[in-house]
């Protein structure tokens, strides 16, 4: 699979909003499953969602009903809309993929990362 880069990190305060996009090539974009993971400072990496190739989307309770996955197939990216961000959602947020058979938020699944885009939530 080829690399996952992303972008639109940034500085934001608590209740904004963010977009993350996650470009790859047309084969890893294809994947099985897609998700989101995210990594706060001093904290292990946990799973914000996903979405399989079929178009299932699941999320992490912390974040259901404020962040919203989706894939632009045509342009062969993955995205994370963030609203109503707060202070706890300061992290390094990573996307990646695998093609395994399931889909799940578990760290081991995933075979191929980005390098990560850093979101900062301040008062």
């Amino acid at each position: 699979q080829e690399p996952l880069v992303e972008s639109g990190g940034g500085s934001v305060q608590a209740g904004g909003s963010l977009r993350l996009s996650c470009a790859t090539s047309e084969a890893t974009s294809s994947s099985n499953c897609m998700a989101w993971f995210r990594q706060a400072p001093g904290k292990e990496r946990e799973g914000v969602g996903y979405i399989t190739s079929v178009g299932t989307i699941r999320y992490d309770q912390s974040v259901q009903g404020r962040f919203t996955i989706s894939k632009d197939n045509a342009k062969n990216t993955l995205y994370l809309e963030m609203t109503s961000l707060k202070l706890e959602d300061t992290a390094t947020y990573y996307c990646a993929a695998h093609d395994k058979a399931v889909c799940q938020l578990r760290q081991e699944l995933f075979t191929t990362w980005g390098q990560g885009t850093q979101v900062t939530v301040s008062s």
